[in-house]
Formats: structure tokens, sequence, C-alpha cells
């Protein structure tokens, strides 16, 4: 009888004994979950701080391509001693069909980047106008250089498009002629028709005017 008591005092001492491992380690294992979410909720708060700032660093190199490109402009205007002088205006056009949207454009005018620009999520262009630059320019011979990117866009039966990506590059050449002013539009359009290769749609064409320059009306009273 004594042997039969001292193996249930034996068993009941091991089942107490499992009983709080096995408690102990369930409360590991909530920990560990709550350890886990909020890992998972830092881990998507330093995700959306990162974007942000590379939005923020993307909108800082935009503004330094324009502040370079103005001041290389303005030296050489005073270097060359030019009295007059010239005004550009340059703007792109977006005119490519609801299949394809610009989501990269990179432009530099003799070599120095005046309008840099990409948002791969929302794109950069919906059928409007952006302006590249406009202000004073050394008269004479100039050469824009033009970088496109495009990503295929379409929804239900032509959700595949997404996978497309078209690149397109162009220059052109004007001149500026002293005391007037010059507009070239960067027109993005597509080419060809139904028949014509998506990857073959894609072009960039330009159109010039030249114009006199506006006065201002403190100069044309003093006239």
């Amino acid at each position: 009888m004594h042997k039969t008591a001292a193996s249930l005092a034996f068993l009941l001492f091991y089942g107490v004994l499992a009983l709080t491992s096995a408690s102990a380690q369930e409360q590991g294992a909530e920990g560990g979950v709550r350890e886990t979410r909020t890992e998972s909720m830092d881990a998507g708060s330093y995700s959306v701080r990162l974007r942000d700032l590379e939005q923020r660093v993307n909108e800082l190199k935009e503004q330094i391509f324009r502040s370079k490109a103005r001041l290389s402009l303005l030296a050489e205007t005073v270097l060359e001693g030019a009295v007059v002088g010239s005004q550009a205006l340059i703007v792109h056009e977006d005119r490519m069909s609801s299949s394809f949207r610009l989501v990269k454009m990179v432009v530099a005018l003799d070599g120095a980047p005046i309008f840099s620009k990409e948002d791969e999520e929302n794109g950069i262009a919906d059928g409007g106008e952006i302006p590249i630059f406009d202000g004073s320019i050394v008269p004479g011979e100039h050469t824009l250089t033009v970088n496109l990117e495009y990503r295929g866009h379409g929804y239900g039966m032509f959700n595949y498009l997404k996978g497309y990506r078209f690149k397109v590059r162009s220059t052109y050449s004007f001149t500026a002629p002293e005391g007037r002013g010059v507009t070239v539009r960067i027109q993005g359009y597509e080419q060809g028709g139904p028949a014509t290769p998506l990857e073959e749609r894609p072009g960039i064409r330009f159109v010039e005017r030249v114009e006199e320059i506006k006065k201002p009306r403190g100069d044309e009273a003093r006239e």
C-alpha cells in the first residue's frame, strides 16, 4: 500500500510538472507572436518612411538639375557678352494612348541635365503638359537630348500590358535667335497603326516656334 501511495505521488508530481512546462511553452509562444507582430509593424513603418525619403531625394535632385542648368546658361551669357540674349521655353506634351504610361523622363540641354523625374506607380504625365525649362539662353545653336521610359498600362484582359517596358531616346538641334524667344515642344506620341508592334509605337517629335520677346510694361512706357 505504501508502494501504491508512493507511485501515485510520483505520477502526480510529474503531472503537475508537465502542466507547468506546457503552460510556460504556451506563454512563450504567445510572447513570440507578439514580438513577431511588433517587428512586422516596425518593418512596415520603416518601409513607408523609406519611400517618403526616396521621394524627397528625387524632388531635391530635380531642383538641383534645374538650378545647375540655369547657372550654366547664365554664366555662358555673361562670359560671351550677350547684351540682348534669347528666351527659351521647353515643354513636354504627352500624346500617347492609355495603353502607355510615362514613368520616367530625363531632358538635357547642351549636355547639362535640366529636367529629371520618375514615378513608377502613378506616372508623370496623363495627357497633359509638363514645363521643362523657361528662361534666358545664349543665342546660337543648342541641342536637346530626351530620354523617355514608358510602362504598359491596361485593365482586365489587357492587364498583361503592365509587364511591358518601352524606352525611347531622341536629340534635336535648334537655333536661339538673339533678341527673340524660341519655344520647343517635345511631343511623345504613338506612331504607326493598329498593326504596328507595341515596341515600335512610342516616338518623339519636336515642334519649334520663334517669336518676339514680350517687353515688360515699364520698358514700353519709357520708350
